[in-house]
């Protein structure tokens, strides 16, 4: 079997940005993946899955109800290795026409107060394991030291 695009990234290079994972063509419609990396590979820590729970209710809320790309949206969820997120956009973007809404949905969730929405039993299959807080302080550095300072290596994947 060929490996996935996904798997060909050299990922003791990444460093935390917003990357375009795939282009994809759906019936004349161009799909979009962003690889929105928090952490950098094998170098930090990953995140817990308390923090990412959080993390994806407010994302996916947030973007599901943004004026402009609320009907775009298709996906917002972790990454399996809990280094990340991706966002796939109905739409042909690349990671710097993304920046603005990627800061408003980390905004958005960095300053988030109330409860987590769907984070009650009868609404998720495991809401209790979901950090609020821990949500926050990562969304608030992804904000500090990424997309508030983004760079050019932090928009393409590294070669």
């Amino acid at each position: 079997m060929e490996k996935i695009a996904s798997f060909t990234i050299n990922h003791l290079k990444l460093l935390p940005g917003v990357y375009v994972s795939r282009k994809d063509h759906v019936n004349g419609t161009v799909i979009t993946t962003f690889d929105l990396r928090m952490t950098r590979p094998n170098y930090e820590p990953v995140m817990n899955t308390a923090e990412i729970h959080a993390i994806e209710h407010l994302g996916a809320t947030f973007l599901r109800n943004h004026e402009d790309y609320g009907t775009r949206t298709i996906y917002f969820g972790p990454m399996g290795c809990r280094t990340g997120f991706y966002l796939v956009l109905a739409g042909d973007f690349e990671s710097a026409d993304i920046i603005p809404l990627v800061k408003e949905m980390y905004e958005f969730i960095a300053g988030y107060e109330g409860d987590v929405p769907g984070a009650t039993a009868r609404d998720c299959g495991n809401y209790l394991d979901i950090n609020l807080p821990m949500a926050k302080y990562l969304a608030s550095k992804y904000l500090d030291q990424v997309l508030n300072v983004i760079s050019e290596e932090r928009l393409v994947y590294p070669e």
